[in-house]
């Protein structure tokens, strides 16, 4: 029997390790920390974008510039998806916490190296997305070990609550960051990365003097094939997405570009001799019969659904707001970035309400319930935001806000548990990382379908409406055709960065020679969200179409990954139990009926 004051955890490699009972809280709260800060970091520059445009004197809505807009905005979350399978993988053989530690180094010496761009243009820009990638290789050490470590830290009865705290505080971290960039970038666009150096200082010595390797270390050859042609694969796809979703031509997309075309193409060639190798090496990087487990496959799945589902919400709501919701209720342009992330905490909120709430039941009844219905609910809140007018009443809006919210925190806390769970002790690194990955590079892709489908949306009816409108108050019909004439995103990016689009995009040219009347009606408030609303309706139904089935098939997904799972010790390995019988949980982590 254990003393009061030390715990003893088999089935962590370490098996019988004694230590202080508070340590795996010391765990917790430290991985949580770091996950924090690296979902944080995600998004906390969408919102402070033109804040750091204007810093570095650069317009990013020149054709020109828009590379740096994207990748400014993408290529973070690029380098972690691509990266953190193999971060874990390697934290599998080389110790955990040893890579968690130098992920905690990376990403706090980077996020100090952000603050110190001197260059301006085009220059400073390169400088900040080249350190925000290598930002992104911090963040996806400790994205790719967090999970492993605290699943080797609790017992099995208590994973579940563990991993629901920390998956959903990442969760929310996305949604936080919106808010903490739009306070801070008005004061200063550099304290936007500076916040987090003092707090990842703290977090990098806490986790050197405290954290413990309790995995047992298993030594292998890197699999460097693997490894190059899965980044390869995964970086064509994720650069042709950006190339995607630019106007190429005369489309309002660039699907149909030469260039968007090879790189697809060379990322899925990639990809096919990815699989093809891993099945054929001794110690591949992806571990391909992880999959073999049920409850591993269909939790992957339903995370890469959910992500798809989820990843461009933000966009569409952040673009919702200050494009059109905002600038009719009073609000400039300038004060939109940080009011939508104000008017986007509902979702916050209902995501850390549910999310411990739901990991720690499923400890007890299992992932499935929880996760499905989390779906489900999902999958009913983007239908009621359809139901919606384009101008709504705000309360109604926050109503369906903290639905969504609520329904993704039933879903992730316990899908995150269910897959780590299911994970035999020496490869929760790996399956970890390979989980994280799938989430990342759906969110990734959400992004470019969501602007895909918003774009094809607007393009059918906004230039006839901009060009009519534009006409009414006096301006010449070629200069109203020029600006119709000018690509859907440009205006989306427009109003995403909190400019007022057509005073922007327009020119003082376009504007010499109408009345003082029409000038003022023209930049105004309420011209441009009055003319979006129905084409940007149209687009915005069409994105959360999607979203509803991505949601509904994630929910079947959940329900086939059949009931209560955790890997035992047990000669067989695993045990599936049946979610309705009644159970007992041994501290060794081994399923029994009585």
């Amino acid at each position: 029997m254990s003393s009061p004051q030390s715990s003893i955890e088999p089935g962590a490699g370490a098996a019988g390790r004694r230590r202080s009972a508070s340590y795996k809280w010391v765990v917790l709260s430290n991985t949580t920390l770091a996950v924090l800060l690296a979902t944080l970091d995600a998004s906390i520059t969408l919102i402070a974008m033109p804040d750091i445009f204007r810093g570095i004197h650069l317009d990013p809505l020149q054709p020109g510039n828009s590379f740096y807009l994207l990748w400014m905005i993408l290529g973070f979350l690029i380098v972690s998806s691509v990266l953190v399978v193999s971060l874990g993988r390697l934290g599998d053989m080389f110790g955990r916490v040893r890579m968690y530690n130098l992920g905690f180094v990376i990403y706090t010496a980077a996020s100090l190296i952000l603050t110190i761009d001197w260059m301006t243009g085009r220059a400073g820009a390169t400088f900040l997305i080249v350190f925000r990638v290598v930002q992104g290789v911090g963040a996806a050490f400790l994205l790719a070990n967090s999970a492993a470590i605290v699943t080797d830290a609790f017992p099995t009865n208590q994973r579940g609550m563990a991993l629901g705290i920390n998956n959903i505080v990442g969760v929310s971290g996305m949604f936080i960051g919106l808010v903490l960039g739009g306070i801070l970038a008005p004061i200063d666009w550099r304290l936007v990365f500076l916040i987090s150096v003092p707090v990842g200082l703290f977090g990098t010595v806490w986790a050197y003097l405290k954290l413990e390797e309790l995995s047992t270390p298993m030594r292998a050859r890197i699999d460097w094939a693997g490894n190059i042609l899965f980044a390869a694969g995964l970086i064509l796809l994720m650069v042709s997405i950006t190339y995607g979703i630019r106007p190429y031509g005369g489309a309002a997309t660039g699907w149909g570009n030469p260039v968007t075309d090879a790189l697809l193409a060379g990322g899925l060639a990639c990809l096919i001799s990815f699989f093809a190798v891993e099945r054929r090496v001794a110690q591949p990087m992806f571990k391909i019969p992880l999959f073999k487990i049920r409850a591993f496959t269909f939790g992957t799945l339903s995370t890469f659904l959910s992500a798809v589902a989820r990843g461009g919400l933000m966009f569409m709501l952040i673009i919702w707001l200050q494009g059109i919701w905002l600038p009719l209720h009073g609000y400039n342009f300038a004060e939109t970035p940080l009011w939508a992330g104000i008017y986007i905490l509902p979702l916050t909120f209902g995501m850390l309400l549910a999310g411990p709430t739901s990991g720690y039941l499923s400890d007890r009844f299992g992932a499935r319930p929880f996760a499905t219905g989390g779906m489900v609910g999902s999958a009913l809140g983007f239908g009621l935001l359809m139901l919606l007018p384009i101008d709504f009443p705000y309360p109604l809006f926050a109503l369906v806000l903290a639905l969504i919210g609520v329904s993704l925190g039933l879903f992730a806390s316990p899908n995150r548990a269910g897959v780590m769970n299911s994970l035999p002790p020496n490869d929760r690194g790996a399956g970890g990382g390979m989980n994280q990955t799938f989430q990342n590079s759906a969110q990734v892709l959400s992004v470019g379908i969501f602007f895909t489908l918003m774009v094809l949306g607007l393009a059918t009816g906004l230039p006839h409406a901009l060009a009519g409108g534009l006409e009414a108050h006096g301006v010449s019909r070629a200069g109203a055709e020029r600006i119709a004439g000018l690509p859907p995103i440009s205006i989306l990016f427009a109003a995403f960065l909190g400019y007022n689009p057509i005073a922007h995009l327009a020119g003082h040219g376009l504007l010499h020679g109408i009345s003082a009347a029409g000038r003022a009606s023209i930049t105004g408030r309420s011209f441009l969200p009055h003319l979006i609303s129905a084409p940007f309706q149209k687009g915005l139904h069409e994105a959360f179409l999607f979203a509803i089935g991505a949601c509904l098939i994630a929910a079947i997904a959940s329900m086939s990954r059949g009931g209560l799972y955790r890997h035992g010790e047990d000669p067989g390995g695993e045990q599936q139990v049946p979610a309705g019988q009644r159970r007992r949980v041994l501290a060794s982590g081994t399923v029994r009926e009585r």
